[in-house]
């Protein structure tokens, strides 16, 4: 269900079981509990969760992980929260976390704007990741796209001064309307003229690779906190 009656509120997820495997099934049991942070109405205490201060970066929406896993082992000075509401994906990355020993990663199995209300500290965030999340492309399902104005106005809320917003799409009208919402944004200032190039840091997945081989485009938008 995409609407939920006691948050009052369209979702911009479909909630869907997935089936583990065996594999994710003894990651989410032997690493769950040192890397996978449970939900609470309570402010976060990054130090706590990493055993260290440093710079966080948020990923919403992280999928199968591969992404996500690849950017915390090639920036080991910052902190990385991964927010995924998606069993199988969780599982996966836990994986990827016990099998690669990556120490700068935690995740949450929650839904996002929940957890930036409730968890995430305002002003705390040194950046924010969103990468591929879903086009809704039919025009009557485009109210449920992740990236709408009141989304973008909390995680603003959520990003410490000079923080950013990388956000990346592979379909050309939501490349258009985050442009045209982050635009709007007053507490933000586009790093760009338009689109951004595609940070090094963010590799190319096996589906970009797919797409760019059939001539599709990836448009990357990166923003900063006034």
């Amino acid at each position: 269900m995409l609407y939920d009656p006691t948050e009052h509120r369209i979702r911009s997820f479909v909630t869907r079981a997935g089936r583990l495997s065996v594999a994710q099934a003894r990651a989410r049991e032997e690493l769950g509990p040192q890397y996978l942070l449970p939900y609470a109405k309570a402010p976060l205490d990054y130090a706590a969760a990493f055993g260290r201060t440093a710079p966080v970066i948020l990923e919403i929406g992280f999928g199968m992980g591969d992404t996500t896993s690849h950017i915390a082992r090639a920036m080991p000075d910052q902190d990385f929260i991964g927010v995924e509401v998606h069993t199988p994906g969780v599982g996966s990355l836990l994986k990827q976390i016990g099998e690669q020993a990556i120490g700068n990663l935690r995740l949450i199995q929650h839904d996002a704007v929940e957890v930036l209300n409730q968890m995430i500290p305002d002003g705390s965030l040194a950046g924010v990741h969103v990468f591929f999340p879903d086009p809704w492309h039919k025009a009557r399902h485009n109210k449920r796209r992740l990236i709408q104005a009141p989304f973008v106005a909390l995680l603003t809320q959520k990003l410490a001064t000079g923080g950013y917003l990388h956000c990346a799409t592979d379909w050309q009208e939501y490349a258009q309307q985050m442009l045209e919402v982050l635009g709007a944004e007053g507490g933000l200032q586009n790093s760009a003229e338009g689109y951004a190039p595609q940070p090094a840091y963010r590799p190319l997945t096996k589906f970009e690779n797919r797409g760019i081989k059939l001539g599709h485009g990836v448009w990357d938008l990166v923003f900063v906190k006034k």
